[in-house]
């Protein structure tokens, strides 16, 4: 069996941010050089999310407003009893969680004719990573 792990570094421009990474994961899948198997694609932080949907931009504002109706932005979260003010953050991670497994066939990321995957940020400021494991043969 073939592996491969590599890190992609974040440090975003904005607080909130989707950032397409799908050509970089088919980057590495082809570095890999496995031709059946998984590459798993995980955000290392609890403020952050990695997903598979549309690279549209009326969608990706629809899932902004989404993930704020359901864990909006605001000050009495009690975890910001302990000094920090991203309860929000933390709970947009909970709804979109944290990794995606994506099939490779023959030699190549095996996704949808829509499917893109991306990385989201809910508490940017400073410098996160994201493990890619690629596992097969």
């Amino acid at each position: 069996m073939k592996s491969l792990t590599e890190y992609l570094w974040f440090d975003t421009e904005h607080k909130r941010e989707m950032v397409h990474i799908t050509d970089t994961i088919k980057n590495i899948v082809d570095k890999s050089e496995v031709q059946e198997g998984f590459v798993l694609v995980s955000a290392m932080h609890i403020t952050a999310a990695v997903y598979v949907n549309d690279h549209e931009s009326g969608l990706i504002q629809d899932i902004w407003e989404w993930l704020e109706g359901l864990a909006p932005f605001r000050d009495d979260y009690k975890h910001h009893q302990t000094g920090e003010d991203n309860g929000d953050a933390h709970l947009k991670n909970l709804i979109m969680h944290h990794q995606v497994i994506l099939p490779i066939t023959e030699g190549d990321l095996d996704l949808g004719p829509w499917q893109r995957v991306f990385y989201a940020e809910f508490d940017g400021g400073r410098r996160k990573r994201v493990v890619v494991k690629v596992l097969g043969e």
